[in-house]
């Protein structure tokens, strides 16, 4: 049964001796602090979304249209009787979360997505590594428990299906295809500091300890400054695909055995197509507000999505989860887990593991407690019925 809210009990306890919490307690807090410690392009890299930054802020402002409704004496809240485990693409996790894929992690630590991948195993929830990784696929997957593998297809097949392939052989338990990013979106605080991580060779670790990738290449790319610079040419090159449409995800069914979700889905039609061409789940997302600004609050696609798509697909969310309660409201929605970004993120920058495991100890122990004073036991518990709508 769950103990994520022991993380409190802990805090508590330790105040009694006079130890203070070394990190903030909150999403903002935690931003704060990033602000403060990181370098400027490494904090705009991660915080940063597109042109006005308005979708950002919808996202979480989209979730102030719910309150939850809590019922009494149901027999959830004393300790050890929650369960929060789920099951989604045949994937068990303690707790309906993983964290979202987040590229060009050295930005923030030298071993971060490896860091990250051994604090979610500790944790038993999911990790989703991203194409756009400072850690080849094969040292993640070492270390990884439950992990997904997020595919930027890129603009050649045989590449594309090298690197579902080695994510499959490093034991990767589903495929997750993003199709909202073929090329980035206008991002301020990225141009401002003309900053773009790619064309420095950071994020590109997939593609350069590729083989399909490298034989493309004239000198490997590790033998000189210019040979670097062609292998990031090449790799500008080939990182958008123009060309890929909801039937495309039957080639990829041909390339591997692993369940598909497709990531970047706002439009219930554009659900409904992909889940005909073959995907098992969708995962309702905007990016974080990275890619179109003014678009839609994923939270207020996710309701359109589940009706259309929701009894023979998985449908999960992500973009503007920041507490325990948004997370009860997007699995009240119909969601069946949630991946969580940027406050780990800024976790990983402030303090390494320590840093990630603060930050997602303080959603899941925030997941866990108002679970329980909700009178939820256990994640089926969470329905539409709980939740009452703003005007």
């Amino acid at each position: 049964m769950s103990s994520f809210a022991d993380f409190q009990n802990e805090i508590y306890l330790a105040g009694l001796a006079g130890a203070l919490p070394e990190l903030p307690m909150t999403a903002a807090g935690l931003a704060q602090r990033a602000r403060e410690v990181l370098e400027p392009e490494a904090f705009a890299y991660v915080a940063g979304s597109a042109s006005g930054e308005r979708t950002a802020a919808a996202n979480e402002a989209a979730f102030d249209r719910y309150r939850l409704v809590p019922r009494m004496w149901r027999g959830a809240s004393g300790p050890g009787v929650r369960d929060l485990s789920v099951e989604v693409l045949g994937t068990r996790l303690a707790a309906p979360v993983l964290t979202a894929p987040v590229g060009v992690l050295e930005l923030l630590h030298e071993r971060g997505e490896v860091v990250v991948a051994e604090v979610t195993r500790e944790l038993g929830i999911g990790t989703v590594l991203s194409t756009a990784a400072s850690t080849p696929i094969e040292d993640v997957g070492a270390a990884a428990g439950a992990w997904w593998y997020q595919l930027y297809w890129p603009g050649d097949d045989e590449l594309a299906r090298s690197l579902v392939d080695r994510a499959a052989k490093s034991g990767a338990q589903a495929i997750v295809v993003t199709v909202d990013t073929p090329s980035l979106g206008w991002r301020p605080r990225d141009l401002e500091l003309a900053h773009l991580p790619f064309l420095r060779a950071k994020g590109i670790a997939n593609y350069l300890s590729d083989p399909v990738f490298r034989a493309k290449l004239p000198a490997p790319p590790e033998e000189s400054e210019e040979a670097m610079q062609l292998a990031v040419l090449t790799w500008s090159g080939l990182f958008g695909n123009h060309t890929l449409r909801p039937a495309d995800i039957a080639r990829l069914r041909e390339w591997t055995d692993l369940p598909i979700a497709v990531k970047g889905v706002l439009h219930p039609d554009d659900a409904r197509q992909l889940v005909d061409a073959g995907a098992d789940a969708v995962v309702v997302s905007n990016h974080g507000g990275r890619q179109v600004d003014g678009s839609i609050a994923a939270l207020d696609a996710l309701t359109a999505v589940v009706a259309t798509v929701g009894d023979r697909a998985d449908v999960l969310f992500d973009s503007g989860i920041r507490t325990g309660s948004d997370v009860m409201i997007a699995l009240a929605l119909g969601a069946k887990a949630v991946l969580y970004g940027r406050p780990w993120a800024y976790g990983l920058g402030i303090a390494g593991a320590a840093g990630v495991r603060h930050a997602l100890r303080v959603l899941l122990a925030d997941l866990d407690a108002s679970m329980g004073l909700s009178g939820c036991a256990e994640i089926a518990d969470l329905n539409r019925a709980m939740l009452s709508t703003v005007r």
